[in-house]
């Protein structure tokens, strides 16, 4: 399966609508943390950008999921790359210690 960053623009200022949502949001992310569905989370140290690794069948898949992110109504951007390659300490065997 096909695994695409998609790159997210948080809103300027974070208003009470926003923040209400939040913890339905982890949730969500978490389920599909879970699932493998998406790889890595990441929000900038500014809280400006977010970055999410996720497998999909293609864009169009990988679009409808975002848009079922409970804070995707406030995004300002976003944008879906397909990865020709992608690799992470998090996805490889743990190392054996001999002790």
């Amino acid at each position: 399966m096909p695994t695409f960053v998609v790159s997210l623009r948080l809103p300027d200022v974070f208003k009470e609508e926003f923040i209400a949502v939040i913890p339905r949001h982890r949730d969500f992310i978490n389920r599909l943390l879970n699932e493998k569905i998406v790889e890595s989370y990441a929000i900038s140290s500014d809280r400006s950008r977010g970055w999410v690794t996720m497998n999909g069948a293609d864009a169009a898949a990988v679009q409808a999921l975002v848009e079922q992110f409970p804070l995707y109504r406030f995004l300002r951007g976003v944008e879906i790359d397909e990865l020709f390659i992608f690799d992470s300490a998090a996805s490889r065997f743990p190392h054996i210690n001999l002790n």
